[in-house]
């Protein structure tokens, strides 16, 4: 017989399957290539209960990166307390699994992600997605022991946000580029941003 009524403790964990899947799914195969169904199906609830928790796939998409974060600090704080790792190594490695993020289960959105899902947010959304960016990024960099100023805060996102982009794009959304070399350009765009930030460090 069909579960009628749920508990509102059955609820909050129904929702942290459905984060949790999701960020599993995105994370190897990509956000556009990750269904609702694929979702809700791997859970075990059907189309409508999902769609009581979320009411688009954007939402769920905000949430699986909202969900993300701790983790990602949580990394962090490991590879720099590993004594096996200099600091050089700890934040190249670091970013490195950032750009590889299929691999480590970190959720990275494509150029093509980033327009689909960015075009259908509301005003609040937008910009509560992009404090809770530079909180992210800022608590990294306090993390790399580096005094995170807004301007040092927005340069870092934005070098780091370039290598994961431009590895995710080569070649279907970066033609022009040589894919061969994929690997290289992000090992050569992650050296220069960790002597940027080895030169900032406290």
């Amino acid at each position: 017989m069909p579960r009628v009524a749920y508990s509102e403790a059955d609820r909050e964990r129904i929702r942290a399957e459905l984060v949790a899947v999701g960020l599993e799914l995105m994370a190897k195969q990509g956000i556009q290539h990750t269904t609702v169904e694929q979702v809700y199906k791997r859970v075990g609830i059907s189309r409508t209960f999902f769609y009581s928790f979320f009411s688009t796939k954007e939402e769920l998409v905000l949430e699986t990166l909202y969900w993300q974060q701790p983790k990602i600090l949580a990394y962090v704080q490991k590879l720099m307390a590993d004594p096996a790792l200099s600091w050089r190594d700890a934040v190249k490695k670091f970013l490195h699994d950032c750009c590889y993020g299929e691999k480590s289960g970190i959720a990275v959105l494509t150029i093509e992600e980033q327009q689909l899902i960015f075009k259908r947010l509301s005003k609040e959304s937008y910009q509560m997605f992009r404090q809770k960016q530079h909180q992210l990024f800022k608590k990294i960099l306090e993390n790399f022991g580096i005094n995170a100023d807004t301007k040092r805060v927005n340069l870092f996102t934005n070098l780091s946000l370039t290598a994961m982009i431009i590895r995710r794009a080569l070649p279907d959304t970066l033609p022009l580029f040589v894919p061969e070399v994929a690997d290289e350009t992000v090992d050569f765009q992650l050296d220069a941003i960790v002597d940027v930030l080895e030169k900032l460090k406290v």
